[in-house]
Formats: C-alpha cells, structure tokens, sequence
C-alpha cells in the first residue's frame, strides 16, 4: 500500500470523527439551550409568584396592623404597634433565612448538560 493509498483511507474516518465530534457539540449546545430556557421559565413563575404574594401579604399586614391599632387603641396603643412590630422582624426574619436556604440548596444549573460533557469525557478516554 503506498502512502497515498493509506491518506486516502483514512480521511473519510477523520471526516466521519469530526462529523460526530459536531454533531455531540451541536446535541450538547441545544441541550444547555432547552435547559436555560427551562430555567428562565422557572425564574420567571416564581418571581411572579412570589411577588404576588408579597402583595397580598403586605396588604393583609396593613390591615391586621390598623385592626390592632384600633383595638387598643385607648389602652395599650404604643405596646400593641410595638408587638406587631416585633413579630414582623421576627417573620421577615424567618422568610430571609428560609430563602438562603432555598439558594444554597438549589440544584446546579444545567446539571444535566454537565452530566453529559462528563459522559462523553469518560467515553472519549475509553474509561
């Protein structure tokens, strides 16, 4: 075999490696698409969400806070706002550690693309 004959053979196998090495890349680069816009709707439903219920928890805390002004009013005014002042720290509170929490305990992003690149990694070095 001359070694134009073994250059001849051996470029439709660099060719078909470089054509599957592009379409993994091109399979991965539209996973971590799909994967971001799953992401960004998930965002988007829980901003919302959770905007919307601040709203309406807001508007229920005005409305407890001047019931109990009213209440007490003749009594123990200043005692009764500084309670419910307290327990608003107290609840905020609570909210902002539960949501770091949340955040540190939130899977990583694109999580399955990265498990992927790994897979073809391993596969790649013949593990």
């Amino acid at each position: 075999m001359t070694d134009n004959d073994r250059s001849a053979a051996g470029r439709p196998s660099l060719r078909r490696t470089v054509g599957v090495a592009l379409e993994i890349v091109q399979s991965r680069l539209e996973l971590i698409g799909i994967e971001l816009s799953e992401e960004k709707d998930r965002l988007l439903t829980i901003a919302f969400l959770g905007l919307t219920g601040m709203l309406f928890g807001l508007l229920a805390l005005i409305t407890l806070t001047a019931l109990v002004a009213v209440l007490f009013w003749d009594t123990y005014r200043w005692q009764a706002l500084c309670a419910i002042a307290v327990i608003y720290l107290v609840a905020g509170l609570i909210c902002a550690a539960l949501a770091r929490r949340m955040l540190r305990e939130a899977p990583l992003p694109f999580e399955a693309t990265l498990n992927e690149f790994q897979k073809d990694r391993d596969a790649l070095r013949g593990d």
